[in-house]
């Protein structure tokens, strides 16, 4: 199996490398569990991100970077937008995001008091990988409809080529993509 080091706030990973597509592969980042690798990355972006009144990800490698972040920072609150609508939301604010993960459709939601919560505050995006962008795209939507004002997009790694060119996000490291030359059989 095909490997690749990330070093990334001082803390060296072995990512396997994953065929995701016929054409593509990726470093498979998963943060979860993993909390040296977590906190550093947190401490880390602390240092460059603009002040914030909540964090607000996608469901659900985010949360343990949201949660590290916040606590970190001082705050006692941040969001979370689900990949479905649960039994328990009144109301919820919904967007639709194409990941290119998962590779389908999904919803992003947040349930009605939190959008209330939002509305008049500054809002920062924090993920663990920027990649496409869709995800951020939705929270985007979703942030600006409970009428929040985003200052700051952040993750851990920005991945791919147009993730790394952008220059309205924050992040510690690149991650390159893997094209996978047609010619190659699917293994």
């Amino acid at each position: 199996m095909d490997e690749f080091i990330l070093k990334v706030a001082g803390v060296e990973r072995k990512l396997p490398v994953v065929r995701i597509a016929d054409n593509i592969k990726i470093a498979s980042f998963v943060i979860l569990g993993d909390t040296e690798l977590v906190s550093a990355s947190a401490a880390a972006l602390k240092e460059r991100i603009p002040e914030a009144d909540y964090f607000i990800t996608a469901e659900a490698k985010g949360i343990p970077l949201i949660h590290e972040l916040s606590r970190i920072c001082g705050k006692k609150r941040y969001f979370v937008a689900r990949k479905s609508i649960k039994p328990y939301m009144s109301d919820p604010f919904v967007t639709e995001v194409y990941s290119i993960t998962t590779q389908r459709k999904q919803l992003l939601c947040i349930e009605k008091e939190e959008s209330e919560m939002i509305k008049g505050k500054r809002i920062m995006i924090v993920d663990d990988v920027i990649s496409t962008g869709e995800s951020v795209r939705a929270l985007e939507k979703l942030i600006k409809r409970a009428g929040g004002t985003l200052v700051g997009k952040a993750a851990i790694l920005a991945e791919g080529e147009d993730a790394m060119k952008r220059d309205d996000i924050i992040y510690l490291e690149e991650l390159p993509l893997f094209p996978i030359d047609p010619s190659d059989a699917i293994q």
